[in-house]
């Protein structure tokens, strides 16, 4: 079977990407569809202590109140103090004690100095007090029965049949020798000590506590319990409209809302269900296509990256269904919904992340409880979290935009609290906690972007800050091999950052891109001005063509040496267009001037472009220009360098080398006041005042 070449692949992705862009949408609906719960959604939302503004609500059928969690967990206390602790009696323990007490009894005599005569005394005593001690029952205490008072019911079994004691009537082991030693004392002629000693030994307990049987009559005990109080009958009005939603009335609307999924989980069209759903989250799908194609036609247009929100927003559907569906213990809120808008900024921009988690938040509150707490919580979290890695220059803002985001969720956690409650006595501070742990599961964001970093062939501003590390592999080499070009890079990235911070762009590639747009040199240093440390020039040997040549493929030099070390394709475009496609113009003109008579092909002298398609890739161009130009002012003055700032913006101007790269007039104003001023800093121009 024939394979087709990789540019034959592309040219068919490309014929058929709307295709599998339509069919990555309905495969991503499908799966969020199948996961969600299959059961009616009940149209009331309601919250104690809220007045009830909607018409009366008549019951349509007849349903049982449910008891509260109070009244259960009080019925349920009450049942099980009904319960007493079963002891198994063991027959067989007493007799085996008093055969080993006659042993005893037997081998310890004869060196016990005592008349022969007395031991029929000793034997029978010892063998009446073990029979009444075995006879009333020796126990060990359970505290769990005790609640205060050491003397509590329990059933004890003896082949099956119970009897009610009271443990005032039984023995512990140390009651039971504090028994036997008073018994002994009333006795005359015998040695107390030798035969407390020899009983102490035989008294164990023959009453064990059976506690699976136990927990198995609590367990019968509770589930006969009702968990229901009272019935509405149908026609019954539920709750009047202008009604205060009191406790009463708040568990009656909690019974309705249960008899209400029950019924429709037995009696509703779930063909209608799921087509309901389908028509949510479809129309949810299209809307962030739709915002796709309008303001971020460069994602929509990659279906690799289409592919990666999809991803993103499904899983976190599904595992919000998941959660649903298993009745995870704790609280829905637990899930990390903010780990979805963190990773779209910080892998995309701030609208499209804005815009997904509204999205996503819309489409959970249909089958969360108390949907618009829920969606108030959810969507602060998210603009926050959104708001606090506007821009990522350190890696310790995940750790502080976690301590933001829980600062949001306080407040409003508080907010409503109050609302509700009315009372800060009234607030479950440990109902808290899901959201505090939500947060610490939004740091699994870090390790999540490197996977689709790596995956989708991504770059994420954590990316760009590990390329601005000056301890790269790349940009130590140039350091050390190039080391003007690496000042001049350095110089390009801080005019660059601070001009694109100022008209608004991503200052972390910029930075990125000038640190690398010049490494080709590292090829041939000596033949770039930056790095000659002598009056030598290797130029002055070489004719101006090959030498235009030399300076000129120091942009393919670079590209090839980007790749090679796995440089993304984001950073390579910087080195790709910073010279767009300009002339070298210092030998194009050398080679004009001292062979005017020779026809002369231009493009020789011409880089290949293209030219800056960007913002950023604009504004590296200009910095890296002015720069370079800079070094060549003999005494730079304020005058100097706004002549020189003008002229080469202007020059990149009427070359049309800006046409593509959205940088407006105004933005153009204030990048040279930018690159005015800090030059004059660098060349510690004094300005007049």
């Amino acid at each position: 079977m024939a394979k087709l070449s990789s540019s034959r692949q592309k040219a068919l992705l490309r014929k058929y990407a709307l295709n599998v862009k339509f069919f990555m949408m309905i495969a991503s609906v499908s799966v969020i569809v199948y996961a969600l719960p299959k059961q009616a959604k009940f149209g009331y939302e309601y919250e104690k202590g809220r007045i009830w503004n909607q018409k009366d609500l008549v019951s349509p059928y007849n349903f049982a109140i449910l008891k509260t969690n109070q009244e259960i967990e009080a019925d349920e206390k009450t049942a099980l103090a009904t319960v007493t602790p079963v002891y198994q009696l063991n027959t067989d323990v007493g007799k085996q004690l008093v055969e080993g007490f006659k042993t005893d009894l037997e081998i310890k005599w004869h060196t016990a100095g005592i008349n022969d005569k007395f031991k029929a005394q000793y034997l029978q005593t010892g063998i009446s007090l073990l029979n009444e001690v075995y006879a009333r029952g020796i126990f060990k205490p359970n505290s769990k029965y005790q609640q205060g008072n050491p003397n509590y019911k329990v059933t004890i079994l003896n082949n099956n049949i119970a009897t009610e004691r009271n443990t005032a009537d039984l023995l512990t082991r140390e009651t039971a020798i504090a028994y036997c030693d008073n018994a002994i004392g009333k006795v005359p002629y015998i040695d107390r000590a030798f035969l407390l000693n020899l009983m102490q030994d035989r008294l164990q307990t023959n009453l064990t506590y059976d506690l699976k049987l136990t927990q198995r009559l609590e367990q019968e005990v509770v589930e006969n319990l009702s968990i229901t109080r009272g019935m509405v009958q149908k026609g019954e009005t539920i709750i009047s409209k202008g009604s205060v939603i009191n406790d009463e009335a708040f568990q009656k609307l909690g019974s309705f809302k249960k008899a209400f999924e029950d019924n429709a989980r037995i009696n509703g069209n779930h063909t209608l269900v799921l087509l309901g759903q389908f028509l949510l989250v479809g129309l949810v799908i299209t809307l962030l296509m739709i915002f796709l194609y309008l303001f971020r036609r460069d994602i929509y247009d990659d279906n690799r990256l289409v592919s990666l929100i999809l991803l993103v927003v499904t899983a976190m559907l599904a595992t919000l269904s998941l959660a649903i569906k298993l009745q995870w213990p704790g609280n829905l809120y637990y899930i990390p919904y903010c780990i979805v808008p963190i990773i779209i900024r910080i892998l995309f921009d701030t609208r499209l992340a804005l815009n997904i988690h509204l999205l996503v938040v819309l489409i959970a509150g249909f089958f969360v409880p108390n949907s618009f707490e829920f969606a108030f919580f959810e969507i602060t979290a998210g603009m926050v979290s959104i708001y606090s890695i506007k821009n990522l220059l350190r890696r310790e803002q995940f750790l502080i935009s976690a301590l933001i985001i829980t600062f949001a969720y306080f407040v409003s956690f508080m907010g409503i609290s109050l609302v509700r409650e009315g009372s800060f006595s009234a607030i479950d501070w440990m109902d808290f906690l899901p959201f505090a742990g939500s947060v610490m599961l939004t740091l699994l964001a870090y390790p999540l972007i490197y996977a689709f970093e790596k995956m989708f062939a991504i770059t994420s501003d954590i990316t760009l800050i590990e390329l601005t590390n000056t301890n790269a592999p790349l940009l130590r080499e140039m350091a050390f091999s190039a080391p003007g070009t690496f000042q001049h890079s350095l110089q390009v990235a801080n005019l660059a950052e601070n001009a694109i911070y100022s008209i608004g762009g991503n200052a972390l590639l910029v930075r990125a891109g000038a640190l690398y747009h010049d490494i080709g040199k590292m090829q041939n240093p000596l033949f770039f001005i930056e790095n000659q440390t002598s009056h030598f020039n290797p130029h002055d040997k070489l004719p101006y063509e090959e030498s235009a040549q030399i300076i000129i493929r120091h942009v393919s030099k670079g590209i090839e040496m980007a790749r090679k070390a796995n440089l993304p394709e984001i950073v390579i475009d910087f080195i790709r267009t910073h010279h767009g496609n300009t002339r070298v113009d210092y030998f194009y003109q050398s080679f004009l001037k001292n062979f005017p008579e020779k026809f002369i092909n231009e493009n020789i002298f011409r880089y290949p472009g293209p030219i800056p398609f960007s913002k950023e890739a604009g504004v590296l161009m200009l910095a890296d220009s002015v720069e370079a130009a800079s070094r060549s002012l003999k005494e730079p003055d304020e005058e100097s360098i706004s002549v020189l700032v003008d002229r080469i913006v202007k020059y990149k101007l009427d070359q049309n080398q800006l046409k593509d790269s959205n940088i407006t007039l105004k933005d153009l104003e204030t990048i040279k006041t930018i690159f005015k001023r800090m030059l004059m800093s660098i060349y510690h121009v004094r300005i007049d005042y």
